[in-house]
């Protein structure tokens, strides 16, 4: 009698495991605050994405402890193609080299599908502030040491991590003041609540273009063409300071092969789409998108270069 009453479902199963893949909608899970810079990057690309694959793409942000819980989530997750994570390389290279134990280990419990793109940095301080230049902080924060602060979006955040190097590779203090979240954060920073903020510049780009906030330095290797005016936080102060990171997507391990390529193939059109890649450039992304092969290998190098950087910094979480 069992047999007989779980037949329809198990026909029912197999026959949704026959449909070409996706027969449902597909769950982007995103670690990290709406409006943050990753988020930012995952709805234009999931849209296009959802638009190519006739399935609709739902976006679920699940922040706290920089990433770690949602993280959790998409490592866990059945690995079916349904439930795909937008990560930063802060969550994949930075986290692992800032904590002994996590739930999860990015090289084994992930799948890479594609880098999206990398992401550049600014260096920002209110509208009103005195300062003009990344020379003007270190002045500042030499002749005061610990009375400057700076706002991040949590303990072990991308943004502390940045402030970070930036304060070793400076040999100053700043004291550091955790926000729940980028975004929070950067607006923090704009109304004059901390004296200055290491953003990722799609989260503030808007503030900068209204003139809401002021960009003292870029963390590129030259000037970017969206902010011609803005010199580089190397030139304006701090020599050979370089600071950039990416965005991803990843499924978890065990993802059906097939199905990881399917996913590559859809991230890379939906990203190199003409209208999408201007999107991005415009709010300070630069579109990347790659193999799987390639994800691997930029994750492996990441967290090679930043065992080594935190290492020689002394970086530890608070």
């Amino acid at each position: 009698m069992k047999l007989l009453f779980g037949l329809p479902g198990f026909i029912l199963a197999a026959a949704v495991q026959a449909q070409p893949y996706p027969a449902k909608p597909i769950l982007m899970l995103i670690p990290l605050q709406a409006a943050s810079a990753v988020d930012n990057a995952a709805r234009l690309v999931a849209q296009r994405m959802s638009e190519n694959m006739g399935q609709p793409i739902v976006i679920e942000n699940q922040p706290g402890a920089a990433g770690l819980i949602g993280t959790e989530r998409v490592a866990k997750a059945a690995p079916d193609g349904y439930t795909i994570g937008g990560l930063n390389d802060s969550i994949m290279t930075m986290l692992p080299n800032l904590h002994a134990k996590l739930p999860w280990n990015i090289e084994r419990d992930f799948a890479p599908v594609s880098l999206v793109s990398s992401m550049q940095w600014g260096l920002v301080a209110p509208p009103n502030s005195p300062f003009k230049s990344a020379a003007d902080v270190i002045a500042a924060a030499k002749a005061r040491p610990g009375a400057l602060n700076y706002s991040s979006g949590g303990n072990g955040s991308p943004q502390h991590i940045a402030m970070e190097v930036f304060k070793s590779s400076a040999g100053v203090f700043i004291t550091h003041i955790p926000y729940r979240g980028a975004t929070a954060a950067a607006l923090d920073a704009a109304s004059g609540q901390v004296d200055i903020h290491l953003s990722g510049l799609p989260t503030v780009a808007s503030l900068v273009r209204g003139g809401k906030i002021k960009l003292l330095g870029v963390g590129s290797r030259e000037r970017l063409p969206q902010f011609p005016d803005a010199p580089t936080i190397a030139e304006s102060g701090l020599p050979g300071f370089e600071f950039t990171s990416f965005f991803a997507i990843a499924v978890p391990a065990r993802t059906p092969k097939d199905i990881v390529a399917r996913l590559n193939a859809e991230v890379v059109k939906a990203t190199n789409a003409p209208d999408v890649r201007e999107k991005l450039i415009a709010q300070g992304f630069v579109p990347r998108a790659s193999s799987p092969e390639e994800l691997a290998r930029a994750t492996r190098e990441q967290l090679e270069r930043y065992a080594k950087l935190f290492k020689t910094a002394g970086i530890r979480v608070d």
